[in-house]
């Protein structure tokens, strides 16, 4: 099956399934599921594109292991980003920006979390970027631990499981083999909506507060209203 890069060739989930198999398949979930270094990885597609192979027999594994795996790597790798967050606490928020790092992306999280609760542990899972620095952003805010295995499994039986089993049924059908490059790109869209959701909301509720502002006549509070010259000593 040739898929079509969606960015650098090593991003290509058939290049990287082709050339490190189901042990750079969990790895990847791992990384991606907790670990700063992890964000940019291909999770969606790749889990995807791992059922399709096992479906055809490209990937000789059993459908019922690979599902297991997955959900394991994508439990531990949750488990890593919540510690890590514990440890480091507030002061991953002081973390100067480098070319892997950028705040706004544990902005973009903490923002996230602070909406959704709990349940943005397993709603994280699908939206890129945003799941690597969930489960740190738990840790940051010393969730109730219990509570995060919870909500961490469930998750990861979602994402990681639920993912690559559409692939399977979906490999199926020769539709899908036929246009898999575009069922990779609507993959990829659909995983980055929600962000693009976000951004918009956040520039919309940014104008209408500067709007708000400018008509309340600024930080300060409405302008003072225009002498009118009646005062006492007016002339008359």
């Amino acid at each position: 099956m040739n898929t079509l890069a969606l960015g650098p060739s090593w991003l290509d989930p058939d290049y990287l399934l082709n050339t490190f198999g189901l042990p750079g398949l969990l790895l990847i979930v791992f990384a991606e599921s907790g670990l700063l270094i992890g964000f940019f990885l291909p999770g969606d597609s790749l889990l995807f594109t791992t059922g399709l192979l096992v479906t055809t027999g490209q990937l000789k594994y059993p459908l019922w292991l690979v599902c297991t795996l997955i959900a394991i790597a994508a439990i531990l790798g949750d488990q890593v980003g919540y510690l890590f967050g514990r440890k480091v606490g507030p002061a991953l928020f002081k973390r100067p920006d480098s070319r892997l790092f950028k705040q706004e992306n544990v902005e973009k999280a903490h923002v996230f979390f602070e909406k959704h609760g709990p349940k943005s542990l397993v709603l994280a899972r699908f939206v890129p970027i945003v799941r690597t620095f969930t489960p740190i952003i738990a840790g940051v805010s010393r969730m109730n631990y219990r509570l995060f295995v919870i909500y961490n499994i469930v998750g990861a039986l979602l994402w990681g499981v639920g993912v690559t089993v559409l692939g399977a049924m979906l490999g199926k059908i020769d539709f899908v083999h036929e246009h898999i490059e575009k069922i990779l790109i609507l993959i990829v869209l659909l995983s980055v909506l929600p962000i693009v959701v976000e951004v918009l909301k956040a520039r919309s509720q940014s104008k209408k507060a500067a709007a708000a502002e400018a008509l309340a006549g600024g930080p300060d509070g409405p302008p003072a209203p225009p002498a009118t010259g009646r005062g006492r000593h007016a002339k008359r």
